[in-house]
């Protein structure tokens, strides 16, 4: 057997999976948390719920942009290939690597966040922080060393058991006839200047919690049928997903006034206490650990599909495509895991939390604009799949993706000059690399 083909990624894993690691990726913690601070910015119950739907609008256009690039080129490392197909060789390599620095940090954290978490439950653990997000990152790495289908077992129990607790709370707010909610008051003034850099600072809030939306097209070279399974699972988990933001936001609404929710830090606790008294708390950290462990599995899984990808694009170094017998590649998940490890233990994730929605935007509009690009550059290319009301649906998106962008630059010009900054380094690194390849 060459060694090519010894390393090659298996074809294990099919819809339930595809699903799974897009719900399972997405929905964290950031949707306990950051409807208070939304509603702070917003202060106005519509235009709350509107901006959690534009966000899931934007998605779900984009899912309907990447069904067709994900079955057109169903390659390991998702985004960056269509890119790096239409827009040249830098393209793909500074998107790729965007692509993976936005997705090699959130292990670490969410190592980090549990062991919090369970410290809040078992209050003696906390000397042993460090200690146990360490053992976490392990336990994580050591299952995905025995194998991609273990990975994809315990994705589809915990993305599973994590849209139970969301369902039962939901269900349990809207339940609640405690509190008679006061009529809000609708500000007339929606388009002053505080409230349209709020609108564009909760959208870069809200993107990050969709932050994974496109998880399964990391694994189309896994899939067993990608041509049916990519599209079906994008639309039906970016649906469900948008669902449940929008359902969290209306129930917590149902429970407390916008008010009382703006002044809250842990929007999520607030209301379980209310519903649940002193143990609501507890109640609501047991949920953000399901939340954390379903993400954690997928965040472990994807970083190296990327890096595998890059890889064998010339783009990282060649023993970056080992793949073990249970077709997972093994040096990409040691490489990232040392760099999970390495953040753990500095513990500082604010400066590169803040651009990570920065990054996603500009990857998406690439992506996006790689659609167009090779519609008309490769028109005879196979397309399984052809996305609805292009070449509409497409342009809708780019002009949204460079809104957005304009509107976080204005709302977070430092995370942009941080991303100016990457960009002007990588041109040089490119440069070494095709020297040496």
């Amino acid at each position: 057997m060459s060694d090519t083909a010894k390393n090659q990624l298996k074809k294990s894993l099919g819809l339930s999976f595809n699903i799974a690691v897009l719900i399972g990726g997405t929905i964290g913690v950031g949707i306990l948390r950051t409807p208070g601070t939304i509603a702070e910015m917003l202060n106005n119950y519509w235009l709350v719920l509107a901006s959690w739907l534009f966000g899931g609008l934007y998605i779900l256009l984009g899912a309907n942009s990447y069904s067709e690039l994900a079955t057109m080129l169903p390659k390991a490392g998702g985004s960056y290939n269509y890119i790096k197909r239409a827009l040249g060789e830098y393209a793909g390599f500074l998107s790729g690597w965007y692509d993976y620095i936005t997705n090699v940090i959130p292990p670490a954290f969410y190592c980090i966040v549990i062991s919090e978490y369970i410290i809040i439950l078992f209050p003696s653990l906390a000397s042993y922080s460090t200690v146990m997000a360490i053992s976490l990152l392990f336990a994580f790495l050591l299952l995905h060393l025995s194998g991609v289908k273990n990975g994809s077992i315990i994705q589809q129990i915990t993305s599973l058991l994590k849209v139970i607790c969301f369902v039962a709370l939901v269900t349990a707010c809207f339940m609640y006839t405690g509190v008679e909610v006061p009529k809000i008051q609708t500000d007339n003034s929606i388009f002053h200047i505080g409230l349209i850099f709020g609108f564009f600072k909760s959208l870069q809030l809200i993107i990050g919690t969709y932050n994974g939306w496109n998880s399964v097209c990391f694994f189309a070279e896994e899939n067993e049928n990608p041509n049916k399974n990519i599209p079906k699972s994008l639309y039906s988990g970016v649906i469900l997903v948008a669902a449940i933001y929008v359902l969290v936001n209306a129930a917590f609404f149902h429970v407390l006034p916008i008010e009382t929710l703006a002044k809250s830090n842990l929007a999520a606790a607030d209301v379980a206490k209310i519903l649940f008294g002193e143990n609501g708390a507890k109640i609501v950290t047991v949920i953000s650990i399901f939340s954390l462990i379903s993400i954690l599995n997928a965040f472990m899984m994807i970083p190296p599909r990327i890096l595998y990808g890059l890889s064998r694009d010339g783009f990282f170094i060649a023993q970056g495509t080992k793949v073990n017998k249970g077709g997972t590649p093994i040096v990409a998940l040691f490489v990232s895991s040392l760099f999970s490890l390495f953040l753990i233990c500095i513990g500082s994730f604010e400066v590169l939390f803040s651009f990570a929605a920065f990054i996603s935007i500009i990857v998406w509009g690439l992506a996006y604009f790689s659609l167009l690009k090779l519609r008309s550059k490769e028109p005879n290319l196979p397309r399984p799949y052809h996305s609805f009301w292009y070449p509409w649906t497409t342009i809708i998106a780019i002009i949204a993706s460079i809104a957005l962008l304009a509107g976080f630059i204005y709302s977070d010009p430092k995370s942009f000059i941080i991303i100016i900054g990457i960009t002007a380094v990588s041109y040089p690194l490119f440069l070494a690399l095709q020297k040496r390849e």
